[in-house]
């Protein structure tokens, strides 16, 4: 049964969420299960050529063109997912940033945060002064910035770049606040936007899109509203920094 237009725009957001690093180390089970869905995905949304193209690419991925190979992947799967965003339903549109490289990932936060009109939570248990100097200043001005911590797994450094935010801002823009959830108890890195919309990040913004590709994704609303709940309740139980 062929997918449908959103079916496979989900379908290959989530290949490209979950990509692994295509040019070191051992071909794992894991890295065969994806590409068997790489190959499945471009098969049932692509043209002949580059089907074959990336089955052979596959094939021969531990060979020593691994690094050429790996990169035809890429960019095929890339090139298919921003093909099938185009053509799937306006409102599942945009459910999946890609973010490449480091800058990417700046711009990637900060559409999301730039949708907030009133609050925002930053969920992360590694957050480090990065999460404050270059995501949280992203944020509208007038939009309350929340950050929630892993008590035991953030950083030093986020606490000194919490007071460096106080004295840069005081009263001129809206209150940055940070608490301290129990250790081990926080498992996604989230960006809740308005207590409406969450979106998942794949990897801590301390290191985000820093040694491989990354994704932002946008939470179907049952999920989001899960999150949301869980989270906030969280929050309302975390310490101070």
């Amino acid at each position: 049964m062929p997918l449908t237009p959103e079916e496979l725009y989900l379908q290959l957001g989530r290949l490209v969420e979950e990509m692994p690093d295509l040019t070191i180390g051992p071909i794992t089970p894991d890295i065969n299960r994806w590409l068997g869905r790489a190959c499945a995905l471009i098969e049932r949304g692509g043209d002949l050529a580059t089907t074959l193209l990336i089955k052979n690419a596959c094939q021969f991925l531990s060979g020593a063109n691994r690094n050429t190979n790996a990169q035809t992947i890429t960019s095929i799967v890339h090139a298919a997912f921003a093909a099938a965003e185009l053509e799937a339903p306006a409102r599942v549109q945009g459910a999946f940033i890609v973010a490449g490289h480091t800058l990417d990932a700046y711009g990637a936060v900060g559409r999301v945060l730039g949708a907030a009109t009133t609050n925002v939570l930053l969920v992360d248990p590694y957050a480090d002064h990065k999460i404050v100097t270059d995501y949280a200043v992203g944020a509208p001005d007038g939009v309350t910035i929340r950050v929630l911590a892993d008590a035991a797994d953030h950083k030093k450094t986020l606490k000194p770049a919490v007071e460096r935010w106080a004295q840069q801002f005081g009263q001129s823009r809206a209150p940055l606040e940070v608490r301290l959830a129990p250790a081990k108890t926080l498992h996604d890195r989230l960006i809740i936007v308005d207590e409406t919309n969450a979106w998942s990040l794949g990897q801590s913004f301390n290191k985000l899109a820093e040694r491989s590709p990354t994704s932002i994704v946008r939470a179907d609303p049952e999920t989001a509203a899960l999150k949301i709940e869980a989270y906030l309740k969280m929050w309302q139980a975390a310490a101070p920094l």
